[in-house]
């Protein structure tokens, strides 16, 4: 009886035992797996937060790098502006008080040419080419004098060459050459707007031997004393052609006198 008791006890408790055990392998597991999915859902969550985060960051770098990068470019543009405006006002002050093309106005003129900033003597220079362009157009057209009109046609051709010269030196240095003529050489085209005949001719061939006596004295100081070497290699480089002009102008001016 004792055993048979003994029997029936032991493979109930054994039962019961392995009940026992597989809730507890069940709950371990279960356990388990989801401490691995709430690791992996928190590594994915951190890696996609990460990511985000260097996304955002090299979003925001790009965007500092661009910003920069256009304002050094706005700052570029601006100093370009800044040395033609200060270039324009400078050679606008230097003649604008001049405008009647009388010789103390040649005289003021040419006081300035001494202390004359680069950019002001390129667009002076462009000025000038377009009075001996324009003047001589009229002398080819106007003139009954041979001499005169080979002259005026002589011009047209250097000083539309030599404006395509000065185009080469200025812009490299930002500056924006005038595409009419400043008061000072304005002055002396209206002077001859209204003459014709020998009245023109005289004229003219006066405002060529004034125009390059002015030229060579400020092309002299710039092939000696240009801040800028490109503009020293254009002045002293012009300069044989400036002279031969106004020894031309002056022959040619006293047969027609």
């Amino acid at each position: 009886m004792e055993v048979f008791v003994l029997l029936n006890f032991f493979p109930m408790k054994t039962t019961h035992a392995f009940s026992l055990f597989l809730a507890a392998s069940s709950f371990v597991l279960g356990t388990a797996c989801s401490s691995t999915n709430t690791g992996t859902s928190t590594g994915t969550t951190s890696g996609s937060s990460m990511n985000g985060q260097m996304s955002s960051d090299m979003s925001s770098a790009s965007g500092t790098a661009a910003t920069g990068t256009n304002t050094s470019s706005s700052g570029s543009m601006g100093d370009a502006g800044s040395s033609s405006a200060a270039a324009t006002g400078g050679s606008g002050g230097s003649s604008a008080t001049m405008g009647t093309g009388s010789a103390s106005d040649m005289t003021a003129f040419m006081a300035t040419f001494a202390t004359m900033q680069d950019p002001v003597f390129l667009m002076n220079a462009a000025s000038s080419n377009l009075l001996e362009i324009q003047l001589g157009q009229m002398a080819a057209q106007k003139s009954t004098n041979a001499d005169v009109k080979r002259f005026g046609q002589m011009m047209v051709d250097h000083h539309t060459k030599a404006t395509q010269e000065l185009k080469t030196v200025a812009t490299p240095l930002g500056v924006t050459l005038p595409q009419t003529m400043m008061p000072v050489h304005q002055a002396m085209a209206d002077k001859l707007m209204n003459k014709s005949g020998k009245a023109f001719d005289e004229g003219y061939m006066d405002a060529m031997e004034t125009a390059h006596k002015m030229d060579i004295a400020m092309f002299e100081v710039k092939s000696n004393a240009a801040e800028t070497p490109t503009v020293k290699s254009f002045a002293t480089k012009t300069l044989p052609m400036l002279r031969s002009h106004e020894k031309m102008a002056n022959e040619i001016e006293k047969k027609v006198d």
